[in-house]
């Protein structure tokens, strides 16, 4: 009975699912996103987010257990130098999966397996939102007192001709009565 078992076989045998894995890791690692099928991507995740996690304390023993589990040099210096520092501070949750529509030939579940902190499609909106509001805020501040000033500075010039000009014309007018 398999009672309490929750590892998805994925139709494969355990040295094909963790070769699998293995190159499935790399290949998120180097590339920060892949497309797969859902249940590959769920698998994924489960063995990639406690690899990153030992990532974050870089000593020797951290590099070769991720060395064993990765089995290559390249990956295993990119995770150490570059994803570590980027997930330094994230106390989980490293990587987000997004459904996509169903393959063609086989209507499969598809799904895009990324890491959080090298998103294109999340991060840009989220900086440009929060940018556009410390811009707005800064403006309403420093800039509103001087369009204020201009503002206040156009109108008094606006109505001293103004007033010249309808003087003018109401002078006029008794004059041509």
């Amino acid at each position: 009975m398999r009672h309490g078992k929750k590892v998805n076989h994925l139709g494969r045998t355990a040295s094909h699912r963790k070769a699998m894995l293995a190159n499935m890791a790399s290949s998120l690692i180097l590339h920060k996103r892949i497309t797969t099928t859902l249940a590959k991507a769920k698998a994924l995740r489960t063995y990639v987010e406690p690899i990153i996690t030992k990532s974050k304390n870089d000593t020797t023993h951290s590099r070769r257990t991720v060395f064993a589990y990765l089995q290559d040099k390249e990956v295993v210096t990119i995770l150490f130098r570059e994803i570590a520092e980027k997930v330094a501070n994230r106390p989980g949750g490293y990587t987000r999966i997004i459904k996509l529509n169903n393959r063609l030939g086989d209507n499969a579940e598809m799904a895009l397996i990324e890491l959080v902190d090298y998103n294109e499609v999340y991060g840009k909106d989220v900086e440009a939102k929060e940018e556009k509001k410390t811009t707005r805020r800064g403006r309403s501040k420093t800039a509103a007192a001087p369009k204020e000033n201009e503002a206040k500075a156009e109108t008094t010039e606006e109505v001293a001709p103004e007033a010249t000009t309808e003087e003018a014309p109401a002078t006029e007018a008794p004059k041509g009565e």
